[in-house]
């Protein structure tokens, strides 16, 4: 299964936050899964340690665990955009579900408004 991480739960999986669901934490360790996480998170992640919204002492060249690859961003995502309708106006969050949405991926969030979008969600 391709799993494509929200923001929120990599930084519980990451800090081993309760919030994470017993079964969202066994996916993510799951070997037989493949993970990823956008791009479009770590410029959120950096740019909400910035104005001090969050605070990591790991620089985000290190954040990440090897077993999760980085999802870039493409034209097709961007473009698929216009097809989204306005229940999420965060634009982290559209990218994400955009990406989700073109590549096929299983969506893992704990944010209920993505539940609005024809995209697979598996509940954090």
């Amino acid at each position: 299964m391709n799993l494509l991480l929200d923001t929120h739960i990599l930084l519980w999986h990451l800090a081993d936050n309760p919030k994470l669901s017993l079964n969202t934490s066994a996916l993510i360790e799951n070997e037989n899964h493949n993970k990823f996480l956008s791009i479009v998170s770590l410029w959120e992640i950096e740019l909400k340690r910035n104005i001090g919204k969050l605070s990591l002492t790991q620089p985000i060249e290190i954040l990440l665990p090897p077993e999760i690859v980085i999802l870039p961003l493409q034209i097709e995502h961007i473009g698929y955009l216009k097809n989204l309708p306005f229940h999420h106006r965060d634009p982290f969050d559209r990218i994400i579900i955009s990406q989700a949405i073109v590549g096929g991926y299983s969506l893992l969030t704990d944010d209920g408004a993505f539940k609005h979008y024809d995209v697979s969600i598996i509940a954090g």
